[in-house]
């Protein structure tokens, strides 16, 4: 059976998620991916950005800053309590990216993949499962929520995609 990242990659199928491109308004969402620290300091946020942008998913914001430690706080609240959530805290300097799509979320979470998933970004590109180069929204709900942490509203970018006709028809 094919996995979900399969079912991404396939764009001929003519069953399962199309996980690329402008979609129509109606069908788009956003979600946020987070490339860590050791993505910026090992120079792959061309490769990562590349990947979302072959995929056909339209950036709408990007901003490289210092993550303070409130917006670590907000934006890993279910993990405080985990014995390793200092060593989080003391690591999370990144460069978060909001892309927007059909399937965006879905899609953007089989092309992350786990640190042992060849052809998948932590797969291909983390050193260790505590430097695994990004996060990405686990759901439309909490990339809304991840959003609103990193990004105001005004810093998201409107615009219009030339390639949903070459995609959707």
């Amino acid at each position: 059976a094919m996995g979900s990242l399969g079912r991404c990659l396939a764009r001929s199928l003519p069953r399962g998620p199309r996980c690329y491109g402008s979609a129509p308004a109606a069908l788009q969402e956003k979600t946020l991916v987070v490339a860590k620290p050791d993505a910026v300091q090992r120079r792959l946020l061309g490769d990562i950005i590349q990947r979302f942008e072959r995929r056909g998913f339209k950036l709408v914001a990007m901003k490289l800053l210092q993550a303070d430690r409130r917006l670590v706080d907000q934006h890993y609240e279910q993990l405080r309590q985990e014995p390793f959530y200092p060593a989080l805290v003391a690591y999370m300097t990144s460069g978060p990216v909001v892309w927007e799509g059909y399937n965006v979320v879905r899609c953007s979470r089989a092309m992350v993949g786990d640190s042992s998933a060849v052809g998948t970004i932590r797969g291909d590109l983390s050193v260790h499962i505590t430097r695994n180069v990004v996060h990405a929204s686990d759901s439309v709900d909490s990339a809304q929520r991840e959003i609103g942490f990193w990004f105001r509203r005004d810093e998201l970018v409107s615009w219009e995609s030339r390639d949903r006709d070459n995609i959707y028809g």
